[in-house]
């Protein structure tokens, strides 16, 4: 079987680490060792396990993937950067015909589709790259469809922790609000408890210790008006691996998709799921 190029965007960063780690031991991928990176990041190499990653700062990227391509031929890139830089890093694989798996969340979502939908390449984007719990937000959704305002009357209480470094509200989260504003519940992204402190999240929240610096607990609670029904959903994720194997996982459509010849499209992760083409 050919081996899928792969470049992954964001190293030395905790989710772009994690999903070069996972690349080396998957059969189906094979690394190309570059990764653009932010202008703070003043290393120019970063070595994962055994293979050493060339940085490129936001300055030289220009004139170096001009260098990878003509090395390396085609690839996929996965972006796990800075929310800051969703757009546009987006614009840049859409110039240099770099179809794209985008894991960083925040950015003009909307502005994020249309670019590449106006692009020659297709791309995989979802804020959330964890199968299952994007099988839960397919649930979600179609009870939404299927059961218009179900909860008329009841108040939603959503609370979400996630590591301290994290920048932006969770994108799962964000995502979560639509389905329960379709169902009823009449609820703004202002309204989420977001929780970053690791005082609290260890002594309030029970999360472990060695899960303060990668996780990702939610908790959604729907209370009826007289407070004599309660309904309560929840998701918590220690550590990063599920995230890694789904955008393995959307790396491998993605191909399939380039293969078929498909170019500006959007996919999303239940297009993933389904191998929606």
């Amino acid at each position: 079987m050919k081996k899928i190029k792969v470049m992954v965007n964001g190293i030395p960063g905790n989710m772009a680490v994690i999903v070069a780690q996972h690349a080396m031991i998957d059969p189906r991928f094979e690394l190309i060792p570059y990764s653009l990176t932010g202008p703070e990041i003043l290393d120019t190499e970063y070595i994962v396990d055994t293979l050493s990653f060339r940085l490129i700062q936001p300055v030289h990227r220009e004139q170096v993937i001009a260098e990878i391509t003509e090395k390396h031929g085609s690839f996929v890139s996965v972006d796990y950067t800075h929310p800051s830089a969703t757009n546009r890093n987006a614009m840049f694989y859409c110039k240099h015909c770099l179809p794209f798996v985008m894991g960083t969340t925040g950015g003009n979502r909307k502005l994020l589709e249309e670019t590449v939908s106006m692009s020659s390449i297709s791309a995989v984007i979802a804020p959330n790259m964890a199968k299952q719990i994007v099988g839960f937000q397919a649930m979600m959704e179609w009870v939404a469809d299927t059961f218009p305002g179900l909860f008329n009357g009841y108040k939603l209480e959503l609370r979400e922790s996630h590591q301290k470094g994290k920048a932006d509200t969770s994108g799962t989260a964000k995502a979560m609000i639509q389905h329960f504003n379709r169902l009823g519940i009449p609820f703004h992204e202002k309204d989420i408890q977001k929780e970053r402190d690791p005082e609290k999240q260890r002594t309030e929240w029970g999360i472990p210790e060695k899960y303060l610096e990668g996780h990702a607990w939610h908790t959604y609670r729907l209370i009826s008006d007289d407070k004599t029904v309660q309904f309560v959903f929840s998701h918590n994720v220690n550590g990063r691996n599920v995230y890694a194997r789904g955008t393995l996982d959307a790396v491998f459509f993605l191909s399939e998709r380039i293969e078929e010849g498909k170019k500006g499209k959007a996919y999303t992760m239940i297009d993933v799921l389904q191998g929606k083409s």
